[in-house]
């Protein structure tokens, strides 16, 4: 009986011998196909990732939104709500799709081999990227025109001689008296038209310029230089009339200096964001020096960090906070699994993650004080409080600092570091999510378009370049508002929750943890299985219920938009969204067999998931290979005890027999 077990199990050990060495050669044959494809890029300094993604995350919304938020929402108390949602949102997400990303070495679609049933959230993911791209290059085209005009001895946004001056045009911020109402920018800015309970999931234009509305009231020459020159803004919608050909140069120029950073792929951006991701650092750092010298500067100060506590009991500042996160750190968005992708396999993703959401977040609040200590120089100018001066958006970056630049000594001077430091912000975000679609691409078809790399971003470039002129007409601004305000904001995190549920729950947090320790040669804190599981979707769902509360009909400058023009938001917001469901149930119809055997096909990672260089693959074959071997020799342990227990009692019948 036992040489007959004895001869099962050695069959057994055979047989699993037979399989591994079949999914070896499996595995082998996978290896040999990608060899034939050009080899994919990767990054070739040690620093090349981290700067590009403290680039790409820390965006315009850092120096635009973020002081403002911060001000109005309590002051140095919004720092807790926002470190706190830093810690249970923005880093755990962050260290999810680095790590993945990095694991693969694939972009936002290919990398979902590992779970082919939600290919559709790497689809909605280059789909948020593809349609931001198109105005976020808009924004960098103003900075740049601004940047042009910055250079000349007189700042064309400090005098009221100009074409496009009204006899409403004062100069000087002291010269605009409006006593009949209330919390008012001194520029007739739009904090009246910031509506705090509807408008704030536009992530650039919930503050914006109250220009043309005025009618027969003053306006600042700044003011009336953004309105009536950069936009020549229509009444509405409706009227869209002409391209702005300043503008059409501008853009042009942007995306003529995309296209040059990114046709080589890696190898140039890496080279390029040594320069670009520290540029602006520094400029920040002259302007507050500068700042801080001038009059009024540490009232600004004051209002910005001193902590209104009381604040903290509505549940609009939570909800604020958890925002900034969600967008400023970039979850959802691609560009993150992206620029992991080309990294090393044995690269430290655990202290890079760490890392950069909280530069990210650090630069936010330092560029807090940059902004407030010039908000405070413009109220003591203008004989008045920061409350009147502060604002966000556009009518910050566009009306209200130029115009305090504007008083300062060799102004020109602080003009052009101001534009250059946005341009150089703006570009570094524009970088990563222009990668993210066109390596979508590369990755999905390799042997058909990785040779083609040069004309694919060529390509990309156009095409997005096409879709955004007309937001450069005199209308464009009401046409870019409506993107920004549905396409950033709740189909994020409802790509975000369904990435971290599948990722955590389907693929496993589990196998998870042995692909990073397989990277990292350890595993990490134990606590990311309940972030990943628990806390982290738990905070997802509550940020998505929070923005769809909150989300009001597009307004701009408080006049309301037709319905067609509503309707074309919605769908430009669901749009990123439909591919989850569309490509899961496709899937399903397509698969053969069983319902159950359909979902365990299509949730089991396919052949070719897994690193990409040949060593590194066959480390993972032999991890999974150790896992199964662990199981079958546990198995044969219970075996052997069983026998032994069972061996025992025919023994003890034998003597009581012979007794």
């Amino acid at each position: 009986m036992k040489d007959l077990e004895f001869t099962l199990d050695i069959a057994k050990m055979k047989k699993e011998d037979a399989e591994s060495s079949k999914s070896c050669s499996s595995d082998d044959s996978i290896v040999q196909q990608k060899k034939k494809i050009q080899e994919r890029d990767g990054w070739k300094g040690r620093l090349d990732f981290i700067m590009t993604c403290i680039g790409y995350a820390v965006g315009l919304g850092n120096i635009w939104r973020f002081p403002y938020l911060c001000y109005k929402s309590g002051g140095g108390a919004f720092f807790i709500p926002y470190v706190m949602f830093l810690v249970l949102c923005g880093v755990p997400l962050f260290f999810l799709e680095a790590s993945y990303g990095q694991f693969s070495s694939l972009s936002p679609i290919s990398v979902w081999r590992m779970c082919p049933l939600f290919k559709g959230v790497g689809v909605g993911m280059v789909m948020v990227s593809a349609i931001v791209c198109i105005y976020y290059n808009v924004i960098v085209a103003w900075t740049l025109y601004f940047l042009y005009m910055s250079f000349r001895a007189v700042l064309p946004w400090s005098t009221c001689d100009n074409d496009w001056n009204t006899e409403n045009c004062v100069v000087g911020i002291g010269n605009i008296h409006n006593p009949t109402r209330g919390n008012v920018s001194a520029f007739s800015l739009g904090n009246s038209t910031y509506n705090d309970t509807s408008n704030t999931n536009s992530t650039f234009f919930n503050g914006t310029v109250a220009a043309t509305a005025l009618v027969g009231k003053k306006m600042s020459a700044s003011e009336e230089f953004w309105t009536r020159h950069v936009l020549e803004i229509t009444e509405g919608i409706n009227n869209p009339g002409t391209i702005r050909w300043q503008l059409l140069i501008c853009l042009t120029l942007a995306w003529v200096t995309v296209f040059l950073c990114l046709f080589k792929g890696v190898k140039v951006l890496g080279k390029v964001m040594h320069f670009a991701a520290p540029f602006p650092y520094l400029v920040l750092l002259v302007l507050l020096i500068r700042g801080v010298t001038l009059p009024g500067a540490v009232n600004g100060i004051k209002f910005y960090i001193l902590p209104k506590w009381e604040r903290l009991a509505d549940y609009q500042v939570w909800g604020d906070a958890a925002l900034q996160i969600f967008y400023s750190v970039g979850m959802a968005w691609g560009g993150i699994i992206t620029m992991a992708s080309y990294n090393r396999f044995s690269n430290n993703i655990y202290r890079d993650a760490m890392l950069v959401p909280i530069i990210n977040c650090s630069t936010s609040i330092f560029a807090g004080f940059v902004i407030f200590s010039i908000l405070g120089f413009m109220a003591e100018s203008a004989n008045t409080t920061v409350e009147n001066v502060v604002s966000q958006g556009p009518g910050l970056t566009f009306v209200a600092y130029p115009e305090a630049v504007a008083n300062l000594p060799i102004s020109p001077m602080w003009a052009v570091l101001f534009f250059l430091m946005l341009f150089t912000i703006g570009l570094d975000s524009q970088f990563g999510m222009v990668e993210t679609c066109i390596s979508a691409f590369l990755d999905e078809y390799p042997h058909l378009l990785r040779k083609k790399r040069t004309l694919i971003c060529f390509l990309a470039c156009l095409f997005e370049f096409l879709l955004g002129l007309p937001c450069i007409t005199q209308g464009g601004i009401y046409v870019l508002q409506i993107m920004d305000w549905y396409c950033a904001s709740f189909s994020l995190m409802l790509i975000s929750l369904t990435e971290c549920l599948a990722i955590a729950w389907i693929y496993g947090t589990e196998r998870f943890y042995k692909d990073i320790e397989l990277m990292l040669g350890y595993k990490p804190h134990a606590i990311w299985h309940i972030m990943w599981r628990y806390i982290t979707p738990t905070i997802i769902l509550g940020i998505w219920l929070f923005s769809v509360i909150t989300l009001g009909p597009v307004t701009y400058d408080g006049r309301a938009y037709p319905e067609w023009a509503i309707v074309f938001g919605w769908c430009l917001g669901v749009a990123s969204m439909l591919p989850i469901p569309i490509i899961a149930i496709t899937s399903f119809i397509c698969s053969e067999g069983t319902l159950c055997e359909r979902w365990n096909k299509l949730t089991t990672p396919l052949e070719s998931w897994g690193p990409s260089q040949p060593e590194d693959r066959e480390r993972y074959h032999a991890s999974l290979s150790h896992s199964k071997s662990g199981t079958f020799m546990e198995i044969i342990d219970s075996v052997q005890k069983a026998e032994e227990e069972n061996a025992s009692t025919p023994f003890i019948d034998k003597v009581k027999m012979s007794s």
